[in-house]
């Protein structure tokens, strides 16, 4: 699904970074993954200009656009400015498409309340963390159901064979 392309940047980029975002100095990063079923995102978030690639590639190179909509979610709900100081890279594998599209955007709403929380200040992180939450839980907390295993006896998990009494 998330090939190698010739990236076109997302850019959430902003005349001025906001004056909570810490200066320049060392190297700021955080590392979290997402996971939804069988799906791992890793992001790593440092301080930066905004970017926000998944596998090398921008966001809008993402199909379909309502799978798109769902990994711009976290972006949309915080406002851009929130991301203006930090690039984001997440690195994505395993599962299905839209599994791939959850895990990821648990990933980077991850990312961003662990960076606030590590290089920003705690207030901000509870806002960012409290938004996120109240919208929707998954972008923080991964979803435990996973598939049912196949028993013997049946063609699925619960389905049984058919059986005749005479």
């Amino acid at each position: 699904m998330f090939g190698v392309c010739n990236p076109v940047v997302l850019s959430l980029r902003q005349p001025d970074i906001p004056r909570n975002m810490p200066a320049k100095g060392p190297l700021q990063s955080v590392q979290v993954f997402g996971r939804k079923k069988t799906a791992t995102a890793v992001a790593h978030c440092k301080r930066g200009n905004g970017l926000i690639k998944v596998n090398g590639r921008p966001l809008e190179m993402v199909e379909p656009a309502t799978l798109q909509y769902k990994l711009l979610e976290p972006v949309l709900l915080l406002g851009k400015e929130r991301f203006a100081g930090v690039d984001i890279r997440v690195r994505v594998k395993g599962g299905g498409h839209v599994a791939q599209i959850y895990a990821i955007r648990q990933a980077i709403s991850k990312a961003l309340v662990a960076y606030y929380q590590k290089y920003v200040d705690e207030a901000s992180k509870k806002e960012i963390k409290d938004i996120l939450i109240q919208y929707d839980r998954t972008l923080l907390v991964a979803d435990p159901r996973r598939c049912e295993s196949k028993k013997f006896g049946g063609p699925g998990a619960r389905a049984r064979y058919q059986k005749s009494y005479r």
